[in-house]
């Protein structure tokens, strides 16, 4: 049976990447994303790969009344099986810098935890009303210890991994399958900004792989690489002034966010 997607930040990175995946399977698409030509050149990508039927909507998942308008229409045309909420962008800091510009910070915010809140809440009371579906919701190895270069991130991708383990549970009785993405370093556009060390850096079509094979299967956390998720997970059982310490050693470079103001 043809699956039907909506993925959110379909214009570029991992969620264009996980489109075409499932594109090449025959899937029908329901694509969302803020640039119009790029989103429009990943549609087109994707009929090219073989998608049953691709919809691309230009969207601001800050913008909770139009993001509640597009995912039930869209349920309402044909029920979603997978929601894929992948829309962010990153800010951080650069040696030297202490605090984080707070407009930025706040745009950042209401992109990463308010445009997840904006597109999973509207996809839930349809989901459990027919007893099926799967939400998927991107954090980062950021949210599983904190890193003090890029505090507001790490701050908004642990506020979505805490909110998806919470789904995961309540929601599990109606039929509603969470799962949690929790990738290390992609080369997509946004990593390609930031200046540091990125080991088990992998394309953005291979962590569609495997992403798509973890959903597949209904995993409720897919991480990867694994040996840096466990990594991780040790650090943040470690007396936090030793990491702390040792994450200072390295020398990191995160570009404050273009995006300002806090949408609607």
């Amino acid at each position: 049976m043809t699956q039907r997607l909506l993925i959110t930040g379909a214009s570029s990175g991992i969620g264009r990447a996980l489109a075409l995946a499932y594109a090449k399977d025959g899937a029908s698409l329901f694509l969302l994303g803020r640039d119009a030509a790029r989103l429009e050149a990943a549609a087109e990508a994707c009929r090219a790969a073989g998608a049953a039927e691709v919809e691309a909507r230009v969207a601001d998942v800050r913008d909770r009344a139009a993001m509640a308008r597009l995912v039930e229409a869209a349920h309402a045309a044909r029920p979603l099986d997978i929601l894929v909420a992948n829309a962010g962008v990153a800010t951080g800091l650069s040696p030297g810098q202490v605090l984080e510009t707070p407009d930025a910070v706040r745009a950042m915010m209401a992109i990463n935890v308010n445009g997840v809140f904006n597109t999973v809440e509207p996809a839930i009371p349809a989901m459990c009303g027919r007893g099926g579906g799967q939400i998927a919701i991107v954090g980062s190895m950021a949210g599983v210890r904190s890193l003090p270069y890029s505090p507001a991130y790490c701050a908004a991708k642990a506020s979505v991994h805490m909110w998806a383990d919470c789904l995961r549970g309540r929601l599990a009785p109606h039929g509603v399958k969470v799962s949690l993405i929790v990738p290390g370093f992609v080369e997509t556009p946004m990593s390609a900004r930031t200046k540091s060390w990125q080991p088990g850096a992998i394309s953005d079509a291979r962590a569609a792989e495997i992403i798509k094979r973890g959903l597949d299967r209904r995993r409720p956390v897919i991480a990867f690489p694994g040996y840096m998720y466990v990594a991780m997970r040790f650090f943040s059982l470690l007396p936090p002034a030793l990491v702390d310490g040792v994450m200072r050693r390295f020398h990191v470079e995160v570009p404050e966010s273009l995006e300002r103001g806090e949408g609607t």
